[in-house]
């Protein structure tokens, strides 16, 4: 108890006089390093203010120039964008027109193979193959290869315009991207400081893995481009082949229509000129007809008439045979009755053989009578066909350069 109650241990002046001594020195040391510490700190802040500010300044001067990069870009993409839309629309009406000529082929193709047909109802000798025959086979074969070719240059045209569509669609894509990278970089250029949103972001000190680098994303937008221009140039090589294959084909399918409407013109002209050459001998067959017909009838009446001469010598002969005795004498009376029935009737077998012959002729200008009337019915026929049906079913023909 007397040992808790004992008072604390008393130090001596000198002892006290240290001891000031060593709290006035270390808080002087301490006041120092403090000082140097603020001077180093405020020499530090302005340092790093600086840096920030240099290093922001740099920042916001590389996002202008991405940001010109992106403009540039974006720029080249419009305007190949613009060409290869105005190409293909513009190809679109070059299918258009393929579209229509070759729809324009099929009706003179029908009336082609129509004339072809109608000509096998001709019959006999005028079941000919003439020119006209020929030159509408041909004319079957340059529309079908004109139609062979227009149907090739169709689906050329059809895969051109796919690839300009997919020139186009990778272009749209590309401009999407840098529309989108534009605004997120007008967005980011704009951000200060004193901006309301700014924030602190997880995770972003970073390169993300799936970022390319500047070359590759310049590459992309050339190769975009490049495309783009190719495909364009290729659209207007077969523009201007398809030109030229429509004037071609038009020009050769006029120049082989005009030669099958010659090729049944002349054909009709001769075909008439032959039936008027029938016509006449068959009139003048006719005329001989009636002549023969009246020259029979005169050598049946002259077979008849000569029966009276014939009857009146025999009759003579016959009753000159009762005269009595020596009166029945052979006396020139009796050798010229004799010499006039041998004569009567030699002329009336002569006028028999050629009412024989006559007949024989009259049958045989009949049956040329006949075979001309139907030789002139298939020449009609042959001019109904080539004139009425397949030169007026071709007077519709319309060949157009589209």
């Amino acid at each position: 108890m007397a040992k808790l109650l004992q008072a604390p241990p008393k130090f001596l002046p000198p002892e006290w006089h240290i001891a000031n001594k060593i709290q006035y020195a270390s808080a002087e040391s301490q006041r120092s390093r403090s000082e140097r510490l603020v001077a180093e700190s405020q020499r530090l802040v302005d340092e790093i203010e600086k840096t920030t500010q240099k290093t922001q300044s740099d920042v916001n001067k590389k996002i202008e120039q991405r940001l010109d990069e992106i403009k540039f870009w974006k720029q080249e993409l419009d305007d190949k964008l613009e060409q290869i839309v105005n190409e293909t629309e513009v190809l679109l009406t070059f299918k258009t027109r393929l579209e229509k000529a070759l729809e324009s082929c099929k009706e003179p193709l029908f009336i082609a193979q129509e004339c072809l047909l109608n000509r096998q109802r001709r019959v006999g000798i005028d079941l000919v193959h003439d020119e006209v025959e020929r030159e509408l086979i041909k004319e079957v074969e340059v529309l079908q290869g004109v139609m062979a070719l227009l149907e090739r240059t169709l689906e050329q045209t059809n895969e051109q315009i796919r690839l300009n569509r997919s020139a186009k669609y990778n272009l749209e894509m590309d401009l999407k991207d840098k529309f989108t990278a534009l605004t997120i970089d007008n967005y980011c250029s704009n951000l200060t400081n004193n901006t309301p949103d700014i924030r602190y972001a997880r995770n972003v000190v970073k390169v993300e893995g799936n970022s390319v680098s500047p070359e590759d994303w310049v590459d992309f937008s050339n190769v975009n481009i490049e495309k783009a221009d190719k495909q364009r140039n290729n659209s207007l090589a077969l523009r201007a082949l398809i030109d030229r294959i429509l004037s071609q084909t038009a020009s050769d399918m006029c120049k082989q229509c005009e030669t099958v409407n010659i090729a049944f013109k002349n054909r009709v002209k001769e075909t008439k000129d032959a039936k008027n050459k029938l016509e006449i001998h068959l009139a003048k067959v006719m005329d001989e007809i009636t002549s023969q017909e009246k020259n029979i009838a005169a050598l049946k009446k002259a077979i008849i008439d000569k029966e009276g001469p014939a009857k009146v010598a025999q009759t003579r002969l016959e009753t000159r045979t009762h005269r009595p005795n020596v009166e029945l004498c052979r006396d020139t009376v009796q050798y010229r009755l004799i010499s006039e029935v041998q004569e009567i009737t030699t002329n009336i077998q002569r006028l028999k053989d050629t009412l024989a012959q006559a007949e024989v002729e009259l049958k045989g200008l009949s049956r040329r009578q006949l075979s001309l009337e139907e030789e002139i019915q298939v020449k009609e026929n042959t001019l109904y066909i080539d004139e009425v049906l397949c030169m007026q079913m071709r007077e519709s023909i319309s060949i157009n350069n589209f």
